[in-house]
């Protein structure tokens, strides 16, 4: 499953780079948005402490599809 972590604030890359590998990131609207896949619930709850460890606060947490993938067309 995808998850979406929308951080209060704009995160530094290194913090973003070391803390959260995993993770895709962007800034909108004052905030840092961070996208990835998840593996299970204590995937979700490490993701959540680190946050936590790191003083970051998460204003909103959501599960988002995951992309689409098309099937190769072969002629």
């Amino acid at each position: 499953m995808r998850y979406e972590f929308r951080i209060a604030g704009t995160v530094s890359d290194v913090v973003l780079d070391e803390g959260f590998p995993e993770l895709e990131s962007a800034v909108l609207a004052g905030q840092t948005v961070l996208v990835g896949r998840i593996v299970d619930e204590a995937h979700l709850y490490g993701l959540l402490a680190r946050f936590q460890a790191l003083g970051l606060r998460v204003v909103e947490l959501r599960q988002v599809l995951e992309p689409e993938v098309s099937p190769e067309v072969t002629e």
